[in-house]
C-alpha cells in the first residue's frame, strides 16, 4: 500500500476517496484512519494529513477546506470574498473561516453547501489570476466583495491590511465600490472606505482606531515616527499618536512580540526592549502612553473611558455598537 501522505501532498495537499480506494483502501480503513486522526476528512470524499491540520492555524485550515472544495467542485468556479484574501495573504478577522467562497464562472446557480457559499455575479477575466494553481478573484474585487458580507471592522482589517501590502489602491476600490453600488452591504462598504488607511500595521491596531472612531473619541496620527532632537537617533515609531493631548498609543498583540524577537532571545528580551523604547519615546515627547491589547478590544466602553480620560475628552457612547 503506498504512502498516502506523499500523495497527498502531491496533490495539493488533499487526496479524495477514490483516489484512496485506487491506492488499496476500503472504506472502513479509511475511517478507522480518520478516527485515529491519521488523516482528516475535510468535507465528503476529500481528506488530508491529519498532523498537517491539527497544526494549521484556522486560516490555514481555510484553504485547506478550499483545496478540498475545489478538488470536488465540477465546473469554472473563482475562489471570491473571504477565502481570495487568505490567499492573497491578506489579513482577515471577524469573518467566518469555517465557510468557503467561490463564485460560479459557468452556468452554475447560487446556492449554499453546508461548507461552501456559491456566488454569482459578472467577474471580468481580467479581474482573475492564479494562486499557487487555482483560481482566484484579484484583491480589489475581492476585498469589495468580502467588505459586502462583514462587518465595518472586519471588512476594514482587511482593506488596511491591502493598502499597506500594496495590493490594492484607494482610487481602485472607490471605483469598484461604485460599479457594486447596487450589490447589498455596500453601504457597509462605504463606510470601511470612508475610514481605511493603509498606514495600520495590524489587525489590532485597526481595531483599535475603529474603537476610537466608534466611541467618538479623535483619531490619532498613525506611525508616528519620534527622532531624539539631539542626534536625530531614530528613537522607535508609535503606533498612535495624539498631539494635543501628548498621548502616544502602542498596540501590545502577542504576534508583535514574537516578530520584534531576535534569534536566541527570550520573550521578556522583547519586553525589556520594548519597555526601554516606551521610556525614551515618553521623555523625548513629554508624553504619555496609552496601552492597548486584544482584551481591551472586547471592553469598548472602559477602554474608551480610559482613553477619554487620558485626552481630557469625553466619548459619545451611543455610537459604540
Amino acid at each position: 500500500m503506498a504512502n498516502p501522505l506523499s500523495f497527498i501532498l502531491d496533490h495539493g495537499g488533499v487526496v479524495l476517496r477514490h483516489e484512496l480506494i485506487d491506492l488499496g483502501y476500503t472504506d472502513r480503513q479509511i475511517a478507522r484512519e480518520v478516527r485515529a486522526g491519521v488523516w482528516h476528512r475535510i468535507r465528503q470524499g476529500a481528506y488530508c494529513d491529519g498532523s498537517i491540520w491539527s497544526q494549521s492555524t484556522p486560516e490555514q485550515q481555510h484553504l485547506i477546506k478550499a483545496l478540498g472544495v475545489r478538488r470536488t467542485t465540477p465546473g469554472d468556479i473563482a475562489f471570491s470574498h473571504t477565502t481570495a484574501l487568505l490567499l492573497h495573504g491578506i489579513a482577515v478577522w471577524g469573518a467566518d473561516l469555517q465557510r468557503v467562497h467561490a463564485t460560479r464562472l459557468d452556468e452554475g446557480s447560487k446556492r449554499q453547501e453546508s461548507d461552501v457559499d456559491h456566488h454569482v455575479g459578472q467577474i471580468d477575466t481580467s479581474q482573475l489570476v492564479s494562486v499557487d494553481g487555482l483560481q482566484v478573484v484579484e484583491p480589489t474585487r475581492a476585498l469589495i466583495d468580502h467588505a459586502g458580507i462583514v462587518s465595518v471592522e472586519a471588512g476594514l482589517v482587511s482593506v488596511d491590511s491591502a493598502l499597506g501590502m500594496g495590493l490594492s489602491m484607494p482610487g481602485d476600490l472607490f471605483a469598484q465600490h461604485d460599479a457594486c453600488g447596487h450589490w447589498p452591504g455596500q453601504q457597509r462598504v462605504h463606510l470601511v472606505l470612508r475610514w481605511m488607511d493603509g498606514r495600520s500595521g495590524s489587525a489590532g491596531e485597526t481595531r483599535g482606531r475603529y474603537l476610537f472612531k466608534k466611541c467618538g473619541l479623535p483619531i490619532p496620527d498613525l506611525q508616528f515616527r519620534v527622532s531624539e532632537r539631539a542626534t536625530g537617533r531614530l528613537l522607535g515609531i508609535t503606533d498612535y499618536w495624539w498631539e494635543r493631548a501628548r498621548v502616544f498609543g502602542e498596540f501590545d498583540g502577542r504576534i508583535k512580540y514574537g516578530r520584534l524577537m531576535n534569534p536566541g532571545e527570550e520573550p521578556g528580551d522583547v519586553v525589556f526592549r520594548e519597555k526601554r523604547r516606551e521610556d525614551l519615546i515618553r521623555a523625548e515627547l513629554n508624553a504619555r502612553c496609552f496601552r492597548l491589547t486584544w482584551a481591551d478590544l472586547d471592553r469598548p466602553k472602559e477602554t474608551g473611558q480610559r482613553l477619554a480620560d487620558m485626552l481630557g475628552v469625553r466619548p459619545l457612547w451611543k455610537r459604540i455598537s
